[in-house]
């Protein structure tokens, strides 16, 4: 019998992030000739390490500890995070960047931690459950008070963090929507966050009489705020018109730029009409350090607070933010967030100022990238040569490929899922590039999430899965968890 895919919309995924903004005075007295051996030995622009000893006061040598820990501290984590599994709880650096902590469940996990050179915490709830007490919240966020600015997962405590303002019956919400109160920490906060959007001219891009700022460049565009413009809504200094835009829900969209306008793997340091190289889109750990670029106030660095948050504006709530403490302001939206030579995300919005300090979010540029099928523009790398592998996924009724960035996500059938009416057997298949770690996930949509039902997910590049489900709707997630390159997946369905 014939069977084929039935496509609907894609579904968003989660993520989130705070920052708060923190201004100090440049670091003076430091050598070009020395900065630019530190940035080099370090894998970053000079720019970079300058901006960074400027924003977190650290000297040349601090810099440079700062960012050797950081990198052990991503390999550290990418090793141990899959062997973890289910007992996995997070893992963040401290704020020296001195300590690598990696919270598990379990006394056996721990002393794999400690084996690894990391440091180990014992908590009561797993990365997972904290990020299904989260999908709840997000689920109602509709419900929530106004005074309920929003909320995020905390790996440093274990919870997940609801911030109110004073008056806020955050308890009868949370008993509403029948929340897990053992994880959940009510946190009193001043946040009042709006999308960071301004009619002020500089050095940016313009819908009408408003003005943002350009995320990062893709192959036919560039990617931005949602809330920055609607899709069909034209731009200017580029030009260009808004091919795609979500908001509120999410808050990223893309520009198709008009001919004669050259995407270039670039974000302005907004110093001496400086730029930085953009290589690629690697997931920063939090504790990392991350620089933000913006038409209105230019450039600034600090480190990230959170990933997987929820923030409520007027218009609505935004989920899978990331939050740092680097300050941002109107005119700033959609800018771009680095961290070293690797794009993280595009500025959303958030609280205070960069005088003072604040509270910004930011989108995550990989979510976008995936939920429109862009490829983000980078420098020193060249797309692949070689087709993709075909070989060992043959006998299914169906394949896909495409190409990922090592930490990217790709969903199938084309950034879509398929709807089984009856029930039966779910066969996957995928083959990545040799050398690289590709995962293949299948997940079903239980009416107001995305679940992991079946996963392929050794340390190789070949995996396959086989799943007996239900009728519903379904999707295979492919995630680079190490390397880059083409992939193809072969499936079949009921």
């Amino acid at each position: 019998m014939n069977r084929r895919i039935f496509y609907i919309s894609a579904v968003a995924t989660l993520t989130m992030g705070i920052t708060a903004a923190l201004t100090y005075p440049a670091v003076a007295g430091q050598r070009a000739e020395s900065v630019n051996d530190a940035a080099t030995a370090a894998g970053v622009s000079p720019q970079v390490f300058e901006a960074l000893a400027r924003d977190l006061k650290l000297d040349t040598a601090g810099v440079s500890v700062r960012l050797a820990n950081e990198a052990k501290a991503n390999k550290s984590d990418l090793k141990l995070r899959k062997s973890l599994g289910k007992s996995y709880a997070g893992a963040w650096l401290s704020a020296d960047a001195k300590t690598f902590t990696i919270a598990v469940t379990g006394e056996a996990q721990a002393e794999q931690v400690r084996a690894a050179g990391a440091t180990p915490r014992l908590v009561k709830h797993s990365l997972q459950q904290l990020d299904a007490v989260k999908a709840k919240l997000d689920a109602n966020s509709a419900k929530a008070p106004k005074a309920v600015p929003g909320w995020y997962v905390d790996v440093t405590t274990n919870t997940v963090v609801v911030l109110a303002r004073a008056g806020a019956d955050t308890a009868g919400f949370l008993k509403q929507i029948g929340a897990d109160i053992s994880a959940i920490r009510i946190e009193v906060s001043t946040e009042n966050p709006v999308p960071l959007i301004d009619v002020i001219g500089g050095n940016a891009y313009y819908i009408g009489g408003s003005r943002c700022s350009v995320g990062f460049p893709v192959t036919i565009g560039f990617v931005s705020a949602g809330h920055c413009g609607t899709t069909g809504s034209t731009t200017t200094q580029p030009s260009g018109t808004f091919g795609g835009s979500s908001f509120p829900g999410n808050d990223y969209s893309y520009v198709r730029t008009a001919s004669g306008n050259t995407p270039r793997p670039l974000v302005n340091r907004y110093s001496g009409s400086t730029t930085v190289s953009v290589a690629g889109s690697t997931d920063a750990a939090i504790g990392a350090s991350v620089c933000r670029s913006g038409s209105t106030t230019g450039w600034h660095c600090g480190t990230i607070g959170a990933r997987n948050a929820s923030v409520t504006y007027s218009q609505g709530t935004v989920s899978g933010l990331i939050r740092t403490n680097v300050c941002a302001e109107p005119g700033d939206s959609g800018g771009s967030l680095i961290a070293g030579n690797q794009a993280q995300g595009v500025t959303s919005g958030g609280s205070g100022n960069c005088t003072s300090g604040g509270t910004t979010y930011f989108q995550p540029v990989n979510e976008i990238l995936q939920a429109y099928g862009l490829t983000l523009m980078t420098s020193g790398t060249t797309p692949p040569s070689s087709p993709p592998p075909t070989s060992g996924c043959t006998g299914y009724e169906f394949t896909r490929s495409g190409t990922l960035s090592s930490g990217g996500v790709a969903y199938q059938p084309d950034n879509s899922y398929y709807t089984s009416t009856v029930s039966g057997t779910h066969r996957g298949c995928l083959r990545g590039p040799s050398g690289t770690d590709y995962d293949l996930y299948l997940q079903k949509w239980s009416g107001s999430a995305w679940v992991d039902v079946a996963e392929g997910a050794t340390s190789s590049n070949a995996e396959t899965l086989t799943y007996s489900g239900t009728a519903g709707n379904y999707r295979f997630q492919v995630h680079a968890y190490s390397g880059s390159g083409a992939y193809t997946m072969g499936f079949s369905n009921p």
